[in-house]
C-alpha cells in the first residue's frame, strides 16, 4: 500500500504533526485497564506519536504502518526518548489476521488508531479485531483536531481559498474528523460487539508560520510536494495572504471513540 507518505513527507510529518495530549493516553489506559503485562497494537502508527507515549504503561506496543520511512522516524524518536518496548512493523489493517496467528487470540489489551482510520476499511477492521482482544480490551479511534484548511477561523478560511487556487480544487477532506464519519465509526463499533464511550479534550495553540506551512506539506503525497526551488516563492505568497490574520490560533478538538469488547 503506497499512500505517498514516504521520503520527505515522512520527515515533514515527524517535524510538524501534532502529538497527543497526556489526558488521552490516560483515558486509553483507564478505559481498557491496561497494565504492565499488556500488549497494545497501534495501527497506522506514522512516526510513533501515539505508540511511544502508550509504551511506558504496558509490556509492549507493536506499531504498524505501511510506510517504512515513517517507521524509521518512529524508531529513532523512541530511541531518543529511551523507549525500548515498541516493535515497529511494516503492514496495515489488512494484516490483522496474520497478527492474530502470530500472537494468538485474546492476547492484546488494546488496538489504537490515531488519525488514520480514514485510510482503512473500518467495518472489516472492527470485525477482525475482536478475537485478538482479551477480556476488557478494546479499540481506541482518535480524531486529533481538525485539518488546518477546515477550521472556523479567518486564517483558516484564507488558507482554504489560497489552497483552492494553488491545488486547483477546494480542499474538503476532513480526514475522518467530521461528525458524520465519527458517527459511522461509532455505529460500526457497536454493530461489531463493542460498547462505545467517548472522550473529548479541547485546547488551543498558537501556530507559527513554519509549522502551518509544514503541516500543509505533511498532508501532501510526495508526488505533489513542490520542489525545493519553488518553495521560497510559495512560502512568500502564503505568508502575504495570511499575514493580516495573525496570530494563527488553532482550536484543537481531540475526540476519541473507545470501544470496549463485550464479553
Amino acid at each position: 500500500m503506497d499512500l505517498g507518505f514516504g521520503g520527505e513527507v515522512a520527515d515533514l510529518y515527524h517535524r510538524y504533526r501534532r502529538g497527543y495530549p497526556s489526558g488521552l493516553i490516560r483515558a486509553c489506559v483507564d478505559a481498557f485497564s491496561l497494565k504492565g503485562d499488556d500488549l497494545v497494537i497501534d495501527l497506522g502508527c506514522g512516526t510513533g506519536q501515539l505508540a511511544t507515549p502508550i509504551a511506558p504503561h504496558v509490556r509492549a506496543v507493536i506499531g504498524v504502518d505501511p510506510e517504512p520511512d515513517m517507521l524509521a522516524h518512529a524508531r529513532s524518536a523512541a530511541q531518543d526518548q529511551g523507549v525500548t518496548n515498541v516493535a515497529w512493523m511494516v503492514g496495515s489493517d489488512s494484516d490483522l489476521p496474520l497478527l492474530r496467528s502470530l500472537l494468538a487470540e485474546q492476547s492484546v489489551g488494546a488496538v489504537t488508531i490515531g488519525q488514520a482510520l480514514h485510510w482503512m476499511d473500518h467495518d472489516a477492521l472492527f470485525a477482525a479485531v475482536g478475537p485478538l482482544l482479551g477480556p476488557g480490551g478494546g479499540v481506541m479511534v482518535v480524531a486529533n483536531g481538525i485539518p488546518l484548511w477546515l477550521q472556523d477561523s479567518d486564517w483558516s478560511r484564507a488558507l482554504r481559498e489560497w489552497l483552492s487556487d494553488w491545488l486547483g480544487a477546494r480542499p474538503a477532506n476532513s480526514c475522518g474528523t467530521d461528525n458524520a464519519t465519527q458517527q459511522r465509526y461509532r455505529q460500526s463499533l457497536t454493530a461489531n460487539g463493542f460498547e462505545v464511550s467517548k472522550v473529548e479534550l479541547d485546547y488551543a495553540d498558537e501556530l507559527d508560520f513554519d509549522h502551518l506551512l509544514g503541516g500543509i506539506y505533511s498532508a501532501l503525497p510526495v508526488d505533489r510536494l513542490p520542489s525545493p526551488k519553488e518553495r521560497p516563492q510559495i512560502a512568500a505568497e502564503l505568508r502575504e495572504v495570511l499575514h493580516p490574520y495573525r496570530p494563527y490560533i488553532e482550536q484543537v478538538p481531540v475526540r476519541a471513540l473507545l470501544g470496549t469488547k463485550v464479553a
